[in-house]
This record gives structure tokens, sequence and C-alpha cells, in this order.
């Protein structure tokens, strides 16, 4: 049996103490080396490795008649990313499902192309600024000697370039890193386009209205799906703004356990944005859905301290997953909501100009 310095011994070798935080030397089976990401263990949770050998193949098959499936048997295709997409084709998965593979066939050499236009010089400041910010405890973003951060800012000015009506919005760059861990520069960078143009269309705009929109759509939803929680956060004046706004802009990169978060973007990238309201209302739900949780966050401090840093469980792979997968919220309720709160920020807007 090892004593106690045979223990200090062996943690030494492996880990390092920096700011008070213990820091692995050795990454964990994604790529992290300490931080909130981190998971030592292997996964407790999945399916068999033959289940996984199957799931392979039928993705593999799948990929090389995409054109079909997504025509003509999408339901198919949903199915498969609510199970999970294996990751030795999640990557490939992701690009096909998103419509990168799709924008770089139709643009060919745009990516280079970007790459050497010389770019707006404040976006790029901007870029240099947050880069170093982007995952620094993954072994691709941990140094700026590693190429990751490099292609990270390559990525980032070659957008602002090629949407120039954006440019650089903050919120952009852990998207960007979260899909270069996963797939080459030019690949991650259509994933990116296709997800700031098409999925989060205008969230990324300066004023930021879009966002809000969403917001006030995720509590109209929340009214009707979970009214005790909707009253709860109206009661201690938590606006959607103050919770929802990082989980919309960075699609929950910042916010979920990394095994959870491959298979919502499974989900997210094959459903499109009513996913990530999903997945709101279900932590908001788990949160505060008991009268217990709810006197316990009397005050919106406490109530949004709980919303920022849900209990483990909430969070876990196969509770948020299987929540996010049951919640029924129809195409109907979201056009309903759409449409109210697009209408009530307009007649705002209207006011406000009205009155000046």
């Amino acid at each position: 049996m090892a004593n106690a310095d045979d223990t200090i011994s062996t943690l030494s070798d492996n880990s390092t103490l920096i700011d008070g935080s213990v820091i692995s030397t050795v990454p964990d089976r994604h790529g992290f080396l300490g931080g909130t990401q981190y998971s030592p263990e292997p996964r407790q949770v999945g399916p068999p490795p033959n289940t996984v050998l199957r799931r392979e193949r039928k993705w593999l098959k799948m990929l090389s008649q995409w054109g079909f499936y997504m025509g003509r048997n999408y339901k198919k295709v949903k199915e498969r990313c609510r199970k999970g997409i294996p990751m030795s084709v999640r990557p490939k998965a992701w690009l096909y499902l998103c419509g990168g593979k799709l924008l770089m066939e139709k643009n060919p050499n745009t990516y280079e192309d970007t790459l050497r236009e010389p770019g707006d010089p404040k976006a790029l400041d901007d870029i240099k600024k947050d880069i170093h910010r982007q995952f620094p405890m993954h072994e691709m973003f941990n140094s700026e000697d590693k190429p990751g951060q490099k292609e990270l800012f390559n990525i980032l000015k070659a957008y602002a370039s090629y949407n120039e009506k954006i440019g650089y919005c903050q919120a952009q760059a852990p998207v960007a890193a979260f899909l270069l861990m996963h797939m080459p520069s030019e690949e991650a960078f259509w994933c990116l386009v296709s997800i700031s143009d098409k999925y989060l269309k205008d969230y990324y705009s300066p004023d930021m209205e879009v966002v809000q929109r969403d917001g006030l759509i995720l509590q109209g939803l929340l009214k009707k799906n979970c009214p005790a929680v909707y009253k709860h956060l109206k009661k201690v004046n938590a606006e959607p703004m103050f919770y929802c706004t990082e989980w919309f802009l960075c699609a929950f990169t910042r916010t979920l356990p990394w095994d959870t978060l491959l298979r919502l973007w499974d989900i997210f990238l094959c459903e499109g944005v009513k996913v990530l309201f999903k997945t709101a209302i279900v932590i908001l739900a788990e949160c505060l859905g008991s009268a217990r949780s709810r006197k316990e966050c009397s005050g919106l401090c406490e109530t949004l301290a709980k919303l920022r840093n849900p209990p483990e469980h909430i969070l876990a792979e196969e509770n948020l997953i299987y929540a996010i997968n049951r919640l029924e919220i129809s195409e109907r309720d979201f056009e309903i909501e759409h449409q109210k709160q697009t209408k009530r920020l307009k007649l705002e807007k209207q006011a406000t100009n009205g009155d000046r």
C-alpha cells in the first residue's frame, strides 16, 4: 500500500500548481489540462463498443449518400444525431450537417484569399486581444507558440474579411476554437460561416437586437412550459439577457461539460437554433423547477449565481440530452412567440423614436 509521500510524489509527476489550481501535465481525452472542462476519468457512460462500431458504419453509409438522406430521409438523420454521432465520424458529420461542405465546394480558394487580405485593423486588434482567452487550459490553445492560437486568429480574421458587415464579434471566438479542436482550419472556417450566417443569423450584430428578441421568445416559451419558473424569474427581475446571452451567443461552448456539449452540437447542427432554446428551458427548469430551489434562490443574485453555475448532475450528458430530446416544443409554438416578440420590439422601438 502506498504511503502519503508516494501519493504526493505521484501527483507532482503528473500535475503542477498554477495560481492555486491543479494543472495536469497529461491532457484528458479531449485535450484539456485543467479547468472546468477537464475530465480526468474515462467516460462513465456511453454505448458499448459493438454499438459504436455499428453506428460508425451507418454514419459512413449515410455520409456517402448525403443528398439522398437529407432530401428524402431527414427523419433518420435526426434520429441518429439524437443518439450521438460516433467520435470517429463527428468532424465530417458536422461539416456536412451545417452545410460547411457545400460552402467550401462552392467557394474554392476563398479561405486562402481572405487570409491574404490586410483585414480591418480594429478587428485584427480585437482578435489579438481575445485569442489567449479561448480555452486556455486546452493543449491546442495554452500557449501562443502552439498552432491552435495562430489558426484561431486566421479563422477569425478570415471571417471578418469574408463578412465585412458583421466583422468580428468576441462571442465568435469560443465557437471558432471549439470547431478548430475537431477539424482542419479551412473546414472550421466554413462551419463558422454557416453557424454565424445561418444558425445564429444576426446574433453577432453590434446592436444584439436579435439576441434580445430571442431572450424574450425564451421567456414566452418558459411561461407556457414552466410557469412557476417564469413567475420566479419575473419576481426577482431576472431579465432573459442576464442569463441567456452567453448561452445563445456562444452556443453553450462556455457552459456545458465537454461530453454533454459534443452531444448537444450533434443535435444543434441537425435541428437548428431551437435546440438552444430547449437546452435553456431544461437548465432553467432543472435549476428552479422545485419550490425548494426557488426558495434557496430568493433574490436576483442567488438566482443568477445558480443559473451561471448549475449543479453538476443537471448538466450531465445523459440527463441533459434525454431531457432536451423529450421536451416537445412545436414549430408553431416557436413561430407564435417569434411573431409576438418581433412585434413587441418593433412597437417599443417606434415608441422610443417617437419620444425623441
